[in-house]
């Protein structure tokens, strides 16, 4: 005689753990001026992303969508935001690699801020004590939460708030 083992009840798989962004689809990319600076974003038109070897960031280009917005920051000299920008085209093999496992995204430039936003102004601000930009300086490609780039884009507003 066969005996049936009972039938247990499939558990529903656990929610993970890891905790999304509040907006998925913003960014914040660095390069230096010296290579490629925002005014040569800009006459180029669009560019593609490409030459990224960290898997962090690799993996951050990996997740980037058309349309969503881009923080253009110039790292090296000057270290400030500069402008936005919006990808154009979504991951693909990076060109310049020899391993498939690399991507490239495609930008296009936006619009510049209308003042340039310090890596100093960034750092001591409430709203942006926990940026990779700050915590992750090595990192090239970055997300960034609504209240991040909200913040950044007001602080590049070039309006002087008040102090009471």
């Amino acid at each position: 005689m066969v005996t049936k083992k009972p039938q247990t009840k499939k558990r529903s798989p656990k929610k993970s753990s890891v905790k999304k962004s509040e907006t998925p689809g913003l960014w914040l990319v660095k390069q230096e001026p010296e290579t490629y600076s925002w005014d040569d974003f800009v006459r180029d038109g669009r560019t593609d992303w490409t030459g990224v070897r960290n898997f962090q960031a690799r993996n951050n280009l990996r997740q980037m969508k058309v349309g969503e917005r881009v923080l253009f920051y110039h790292s090296g000299t000057g270290k400030c935001v500069v402008g936005i920008a919006e990808v154009a085209k979504a991951a693909y093999p990076d060109p310049t690699a020899d391993d498939p496992q690399w991507v490239a995204v495609d930008l296009k430039p936006l619009k510049p801020l209308n003042e340039p936003v310090p890596l100093a102004s960034i750092r001591y601000h409430a709203n942006l004590g926990n940026l990779p930009l700050i915590r992750q300086s090595q990192l090239s490609v970055m997300p960034l939460t609504k209240k991040e780039f909200e913040t950044i884009l007001s602080m590049g507003a070039g309006k002087k708030v008040r102090k009471k």
